[in-house]
C-alpha cells in the first residue's frame, strides 16, 4: 500500500467516501399508500445533501412479488408500480447529480423471484431453453434433499418441484430460487442487465450476497461447525449456523465473473461496485473480492455483530489490515439487515451515554481506512423499534419469532416531523409498518434547529471529514493493542499522520502518547470530550481525540 497518493484526486471518489443508504419502503412516502417510493425519495434529496455524503445506495425498488421486499425480483429492468416507474427513477438520477450526490443501486446477481419469466420457463421441464439457468439437481435415492446445504433463513436450502421432479437451490427464501452462475447465458444476461442500469446513468451497483453467485457443482455436504449454546443449553435458532459454508457460495469461478463485471464498469468512467460478503472467513473473501480488477469496495457482517468492544475491534480490524493489502473494505454498522447500532451496540449503558457513543462510532468509521456506509436514520439517532408480532411483515422474523424478531425493528418509517403531523411526517395514511412511538420526538424537523442535536453532530462530523486531507483517502493504518477500553489506530502516509483514540468503556480513562505525536495537532471535533494534557491523553466516556501530525 503506497499510501502517498489521493484515490480522490485520481477520480476514485468512493475512496473515503460515504454511502446513505436509503430503504426506499421506509424513505418517504408521496403518493400516499403508505409505502415509500422513488417520487418520496426524490423530494428529500436536499436533506440527504446537507447531511455532507457523496453518494446515496437505494435498496431495491425492482418489480417484485415482495415477498422478501424486493430482494425477490421478477424483472430486473423495470420499476415495481409501488415505487414508481422509470421515469420518476431517471428524475431521481437528475436530480441527484445536479445536487453533486452519486446513485448507487442494489442488484441482486444470486438469485431471482420464483414467479421471473426466467423461473417459470426453467421450472417447466428439463429440456426447455432455459432448464440450465437455475440449480437443479435430482433427490437422493431416498427423495431426500440432494445434499445438507441450509438455507440463510433457516431449514434446507432445497425445494422440490413437482414438474420437473428435481430440487432447486434456494440459499434464502423458498421463493428466490439461485442462478446458475456457471451457465454462461445467464452471466451474459446478468452483464447485460448491469449495463441497462449503467446507461441510464447509475453511479454503480451494490451487490447483494455476492458470494452466493456461485455454488460447487460437486454439491458436496457442507462440514458440521461446532456450534456455541445458549445459556439454556440450547443451540443456535438458525440451522444454517451448524455448518461451515464451504460449498454452496464463495467459490474461486465467482472470481473470474467479478473481473467481467468490473470490465464492464471500467467502460463507465467513475463508477464503482461494493460488494456485501458473509462469509466464515470474511477478510480473506474481501480481500480476494477487492483485487486483481474486481470489485471496488466490499463489505462483511463484522461490524454489524453485537460485539463492538474495544478488543472484538482491534482483532477485527487487525485481520483486516493482515489480509486485504491494496483491497478496499467499506464499513458498514448498521444496515436494513440487523438490529439498529444505537441498540445493538449499546447494552449496559445508560441512556445519555448510549447517545453519545452514535458519533463516536461514526468518528472511528470515518477515520478507518475504507469507505463509509451510514444507513437512514443513524443521523437521527434512531433505536430500534419494537414491533408487536402482529405488526411484523418479514418472514425470517415471522417464521423464526420470537427467539429471532426479524429486521422489521430496523426498517419502521423514517420520522420527518413530530407528534403534531401523522405517522411523522412519512404517509397520509397507514403505513406499511409503523412509526415507531420513540422516533417522533427524534424526528428530522424536531433535530433541525438544534446546534447540538444528534443530526447536526453528524453534519458536522461529515464536514469535518470532507476538510481533512485528501491524503487520508489512501493512508496506511496501524491498531494499537492496548488491552482496554481504547480503540486507538493511526492512519499514516509520507506526507501526514493522524493518531486516533477512542473511549468505548463506560469510565474515563487515560493514554500515554507515543513520543511521535507528542506535539501533535490536536483537530478533534469540538463537541467530543477529552483533553491532550501534555504527554497524556484524558478521555471521559465516549470521549475521543483526533490528533495530526505533519
Amino acid at each position: 500500500m503506497s499510501g502517498n497518493h489521493t484515490g480522490k484526486a485520481n477520480g476514485e471518489w468512493w475512496r473515503n467516501g460515504v454511502i446513505y443508504q436509503i430503504y426506499p419502503r421506509s424513505f418517504c412516502d408521496a403518493n400516499g399508500d403508505g409505502i415509500g417510493d422513488l417520487p418520496g425519495i426524490c423530494q428529500k434529496l436536499d436533506y440527504v445533501k446537507s447531511l455532507g455524503v457523496d453518494a446515496i445506495w437505494i435498496s431495491p425498488f425492482f418489480k417484485s412479488p415482495m415477498v422478501d421486499f424486493g430482494y425477490d425480483v421478477s424483472d430486473y429492468r423495470d420499476v415495481d408500480p409501488i415505487f414508481g416507474n422509470l421515469e420518476d427513477f431517471d428524475r431521481v438520477i437528475d436530480k441527484a447529480h445536479e445536487l453533486g450526490l452519486k446513485v448507487i443501486i442494489d442488484q441482486i446477481l444470486s438469485h431471482t423471484s420464483d414467479q421471473h419469466p426466467w423461473f417459470e420457463e426453467s421450472r417447466q421441464s428439463r429440456d426447455n431453453p432455459k432448464a440450465d439457468w437455475y440449480v437443479w439437481a435430482d433427490a437422493k435415492a431416498d427423495g431426500s434433499a440432494p445434499n445438507n446445504w441450509m438455507s440463510n433463513f433457516s431449514g434446507s436450502a432445497w425445494r422440490w418441484c413437482t414438474r420437473r421432479r428435481q430440487y432447486y437451490l434456494t440459499n434464502f427464501l423458498k421463493e428466490q430460487p439461485d442462478l446458475n452462475l456457471h451457465n454462461p447465458e445467464v452471466q451474459e444476461q446478468l452483464l447485460a442487465d448491469l449495463k441497462f442500469w449503467l446507461d441510464r446513468g447509475v453511479d454503480g451497483f451494490r451487490l447483494d450476497a455476492i458470494n452466493h453467485a456461485f455454488h460447487n457443482r460437486s454439491l458436496e455436504n457442507n462440514p458440521p461447525r461446532p456450534v456455541k449454546l445458549d445459556k439454556n443449553g440450547l443451540p443456535p435458532v438458525n440451522t444454517y449456523e451448524h455448518q461451515w459454508h464451504i460449498h454452496d457460495k464463495s467459490q474461486p469461478e465467482n472470481l473470474v465473473f467479478l473481473q467481467r463485471v468490473r470490465a464492464l464498469l471500467d467502460e463507465y468512467p467513475g463508477t464503482t461496485t461494493v460488494g456485501e460478503v458473509g462469509d466464515d472467513n470474511t477478510h480473506k473473501i474481501m480481500a480476494e473480492y477487492t483485487t486483481e480488477n474486481r470489485l471496488h469496495m466490499a463489505y462483511s457482517f463484522d461490524l454489524l455483530s453485537e460485539n463492538c468492544s474495544a478488543q472484538f475491534l482491534r482483532d477485527t480490524l487487525e485481520k483486516n489490515r493482515q489480509v486485504i493489502e491494496d483491497g478496499w473494505p467499506c464499513w458498514s454498522i448498521s444496515n436494513h439487515d440487523v438490529p439498529r447500532s444505537i441498540t445493538r451496540w449499546n447494552k449496559g449503558f445508560d441512556p445519555e451515554t448510549a447517545r453519545a457513543r452514535a458519533p463516536l462510532f461514526f468518528l472511528m468509521q470515518l477515520m478507518l481506512r475504507g469507505s463509509v456506509c451510514m444507513y437512514q436514520g443513524e443521523e437521527l439517532g434512531l433505536p430500534e423499534a419494537e414491533l408487536a408480532f402482529e405488526d411484523l411483515q418479514d418472514p425470517y422474523g415471522i417464521n423464526l419469532w420470537p427467539e429471532f424478531k426479524g429486521r422489521d425493528g430496523c426498517r419502521t418509517p423514517m420520522p420527518w416531523f413530530n407528534s403534531g403531523e401523522i405517522n411523522a411526517g412519512f404517509s397520509k395514511v397507514k403505513p406499511w409498518l409503523p412509526v415507531a412511538e420513540e422516533h417522533y420526538h427524534l424526528a428530522a424537523s424536531v433535530q433541525e434547529d438544534d446546534q447540538h442535536s444528534m443530526l447536526n453532530r453528524f453534519r458536522g462530523l461529515l464536514k469535518w471529514h470532507a476538510d481533512l486531507s485528501p491524503v487520508l483517502a489512501t493512508a496506511d493504518q496501524q491498531v494499537l493493542d492496548t488491552g482496554d477500553d481504547l480503540l486507538v489506530f493511526e492512519r499514516h502516509s509520507e506526507e501526514e499522520s493522524y493518531f486516533v483514540v477512542l473511549n468505548l468503556g463506560n469510565q474515563p480513562a487515560v493514554f500515554a502518547l507515543p513520543e511521535k505525536f507528542a506535539d501533535s495537532e490536536d483537530i478533534t471535533p469540538s463537541e467530543f470530550a477529552g483533553a491532550v494534557k501534555g504527554t497524556q491523553l484524558e478521555l471521559p466516556a465516549a470521549g475521543a481525540r483526533v490528533l495530526l501530525k505533519k
